[in-house]
């Protein structure tokens, strides 16, 4: 269905009445609307009049057609019809206009875009189509491969004053492989650069998650009307894996996944609709950059603002997840298909994105008791994003990885309870696999959060223990888990180990809170419980 519009004509014709050198349609005038008319129709018909009449106001005069775009009726009546036009056919950019109206349709104001007027000079070109498509390919920034460039003429009238212009389109594939444009806005006359901008737009998406209820996710929209799960915010981008091994991957393998109503995912576990895994994936990397920017003030895993790939459906029944450095990507598996869901939920991506950051600070090696630290900064900062998020459907704890590997793959607060970790250090802990060297480091993490003892947190109850039988008491997460970071970031070196790791947090505290304070005490304290002196 064509979009009403209110043209000039130089010619009477039946149906039309003539008002100067402009015309609109009959059933445009002020009370002359038929019976069944509706009252959006109505409002615009009145808002055409309006413009007719006080055509002075809104600029609007020979060469122009008007496009309603927006109807808004307020409760009392009171209307608001917006208004965009060409001029010779031509887009006017920065010419769009809203009629104010009372509700038996007479002016009560007007809102306007930049420009008043909206006649350029001259409508013929100086510089062509062709230029204006060489010079948008030439400047484009982010486009990786063959790139399609569209110029289209415009009337650019943003800045106030019209002229003919070159918005031309750029699109093509990204460093991800995903879909990426860009708009070039250049003068005609002179070939001057006016503005660039992407081609997609912000969205907030509704996604059904696997494990943490119906949540929202930041998307983009693409310039072909679709959503992609590109986060315009945090730059990371989510994508298909399709069964490929995780060897196979890099940062422009898979599908961006993509839908038509920005609704993603049915929220079943073991779901057989693909997106559903991608929505905890998407979601859970933004929660995970969000912990790290609004705690510490860490733009991004490298700390350089750089967006990853999350892979969704790597492998086949693939029970794991890992972190890639070679190809800055985020890895998830589908489980075990039987007993184990998808390894997307909140502690498990805060887990594997920390080893990203790790490699970019301390740089612990992956093997003896360095390796085990490595594990607890992982599950240590891992869980912090789930208590960071607070999500009430998967409720902070210190069980983790608890919702893909249920009942859960290691627990802090007696970390032997799994029939491999270690409670405390000895000498044959860096002996261990460093996934079970690991509890040394996440035991001390909860004696320095929550103490020594029997207590229940969030509905679950933990028991720790100490190795020299002291009472511990916590100084909370937020302060262990920052000690801890600031240990990291600061202190740790690639070849720490336990003693180490006592030093450099013991470095931290007195940083944060100083020689003398109960936090640096229980630091020690903690260390001492699990039997590292």
């Amino acid at each position: 269905m064509p979009r009403p519009f209110l043209a000039l004509s130089t010619m009477v014709a039946a149906g039309v009445i003539t008002a100067g050198a402009m015309s609109v349609p009959a059933h445009s005038q002020p009370h002359a609307v038929q019976h069944g008319t509706s009252v959006r129709d109505t409002a615009i018909s009145q808002a055409m009049a309006n413009v007719t009449r006080h055509a002075d106001t809104f600029g609007f005069g020979a060469g122009q057609t008007l496009h309603v775009k927006d109807v808004v009726i307020d409760a009392n009546g009171t209307q608001h019809v917006r208004f965009e036009r060409t001029y010779q056919g031509l887009p006017v950019v920065g010419g769009d206009f809203v009629v104010h109206q009372k509700a038996d349709g007479s002016l009560k104001g007007s809102t306007h875009a930049k420009a008043h007027k909206v006649a350029p000079k001259s409508v013929t070109p100086a510089v062509d189509s062709k230029g204006a498509a060489a010079g948008a390919l030439k400047h484009s920034q982010g486009l990786v491969g063959n790139a399609k460039s569209t110029p289209e003429l415009i009337v650019w009238a943003a800045d106030g004053t019209p002229r003919l212009a070159w918005r031309t389109t750029v699109q093509g594939l990204g460093d991800k492989g995903q879909p990426h444009g860009e708009v070039f806005v250049t003068d005609a006359t002179t070939g001057a650069a006016i503005e660039n901008y992407d081609v997609e737009r912000e969205a907030t998406g509704t996604g059904h998650s696997e494990y943490t209820g119906d949540i929202t996710i930041d998307t983009t929209q693409q310039a072909d009307g679709t959503f992609a799960l590109i986060d315009p915010t945090r730059k990371h981008i989510t994508k298909d894996a399709r069964n490929v091994s995780s060897s196979s991957l890099n940062s422009s393998s898979g599908t961006l996944f993509t839908d038509a109503d920005n609704i993603w995912g049915d929220g079943r576990k073991f779901s057989t609709e693909r997106a559903t895994a991608a929505v905890d994936a998407h979601a859970n990397t933004a929660k995970t950059y969000d912990y790290y920017k609004n705690t510490f003030g860490r733009n991004g895993i490298k700390n350089d603002g750089r967006g990853a790939t999350v892979f969704v459906h790597v492998g086949t029944k693939w029970d794991n997840a890992q972190w890639s450095d070679a190809c800055f990507c985020m890895m998830t598996g589908d489980g075990d298909g039987t007993t184990d869901p998808e390894q997307v939920d909140l502690d498990t991506m805060g887990h594997e994105m920390t080893h990203g950051v790790t490699s970019a600070t301390a740089n612990l090696r992956y093997s003896g008791e360095s390796g085990g630290l490595n594990e607890a900064t992982s599950d240590i900062l891992g869980t912090m994003v789930e208590w960071y998020a607070n999500n009430p459907v998967d409720t902070p704890d210190y069980l983790f990885s608890d919702q893909s590997t249920p009942p859960w793959l290691r627990r802090f607060d007696k970390p032997s309870l799994d029939g491999r970790s270690a409670d405390y250090w000895s000498k044959s802990v860096g002996r261990l696999d460093v996934h079970n060297s690991s509890g040394v480091g996440n035991h001390w993490f909860y004696l320095a959060s929550e103490g020594s003892g029997a207590k229940t947190i969030n509905g679950i109850t933990y028991n720790s223990p100490t190795y020299n039988g002291s009472t511990v008491t916590g100084i909370g997460n937020q302060k262990a888990s920052a000690v801890w970071y600031r240990a990291l970031t600061v202190y740790m070196t690639s070849t720490t180990d336990y003693k180490g790791a006592r030093t450099a947090t013991l470095n931290a505290a007195k940083d944060l809170y100083g020689a003398t304070s109960p936090e640096y005490a229980t630091v020690a304290a903690a260390w001492s419980a699990v039997n590292v002196l």
